[in-house]
């Protein structure tokens, strides 16, 4: 199975810091992955070269993640604050950069959960045109911006795969991409098949969450058919698998997030679990049965006894 998936680290264990992280990333890199999503951090107080000795030990990308905070949030009418939300991507950008990474995902056109009140044109205007700019920076230096399209309780700028086609239009920029989640379409979108068809002109980051936050074989989410019809729709994009446990996650972002549960107490198990679900419906693909049956070809030539 060809595919470039990714893993979010907190669905691993708690940080990067932590003593388990080694063997973490090792086993998730011997289960097929060949990325790490990094929960947010501050680039000014990161060691960004031992962040970045980690994952190259272990044969790993780390995909970092922007965000906006109170007073540095790029959809504010107060200029101040919206230079202070730019100057915070910018960071972000050029920390991916040092990290070895080639994308950059996350929530950059505001504060995550806040406001929670609809959100009018103008600001949505202000966030798309910083965001725009933002990622122009970044594929100027090799690096992939994408936003996440998440649900109505975590935001009310952008929450479904229609709105985000319009927002990535808004910013101007021909190089912001898209970054969709199973968990989030499940909430937002009537048909989550459909929404990635919207979204596949900018589509670059396919996310498989399940409705519970656990593992990908349990669930309300039919992941190996959403796998299935987005490769045979045409996706040719990054994968990546997350998961939250509240035993595993940091307590302030289980509260921050909601985990009020343990759906699942073994990591790397839990990324494991992800990879055969995904290969289930890779291989139910025309993408996948293609590859099998030219393996299983070159597989038959190699066994031919040829005369001396």
């Amino acid at each position: 199975m060809d595919l470039d998936v990714s893993c979010h680290i907190n669905a691993l264990v708690d940080g990067p810091d932590s003593p388990l992280t080694p063997q973490a990333l090792r086993r998730a890199a011997e289960a097929g992955y060949r990325r790490i999503v990094l929960a947010p951090f501050d680039p000014a107080a990161t060691d960004l070269a031992s962040l970045r000795r980690l994952f190259d030990d272990a044969g790993l990308t780390p995909i970092p993640i922007a965000g906006q905070a109170p007073g540095a949030d790029v959809s504010s009418a107060d200029a101040d604050e919206r230079r202070a939300g730019e100057a915070a991507l910018y960071a972000m950008v050029d920390a991916t950069a040092a990290l070895g990474g080639d994308q950059l995902n996350g929530v950059p056109y505001g504060v995550f959960g806040h406001p929670m009140a609809p959100i009018d044109a103008a600001s949505r205007e202000r966030s798309a045109t910083s965001v725009g700019k933002v990622a122009d920076y970044a594929h100027e230096h090799g690096i992939t911006m994408t936003f996440e399209v998440v649900n109505r309780y975590e935001t009310a700028m952008v929450n479904t795969a229609a709105q985000a086609m319009e927002y990535a239009e808004l910013s101007g920029s021909d190089h912001l991409r898209i970054h969709l989640d199973s968990f989030h379409m499940a909430v937002e979108e009537a048909d989550a098949a459909q929404a990635i068809r919207t979204a596949l002109p900018r589509l670059a980051y396919l996310e498989l969450g399940q409705s519970g936050r656990g593992l990908l074989s349990t669930g309300a989410v039919n992941i190996p058919g959403l796998v299935q019809g987005a490769l045979d729709d045409g996706y040719e994009g990054r994968w990546g698998v997350e998961a939250f446990s509240r035993s595993i996650l940091p307590e302030v972002v289980a509260d921050m997030l909601a985990i009020w549960r343990e759906p699942y107490t073994d990591g790397g198990s839990l990324a494991e679990d992800a990879m055969r679900v995904i290969r289930a419906g890779w291989a139910s693909s025309s993408v996948g049965r293609r590859a099998q049956r030219l393996a299983r070809g070159a597989s038959d030539t190699g066994s031919i006894i040829r005369p001396a």
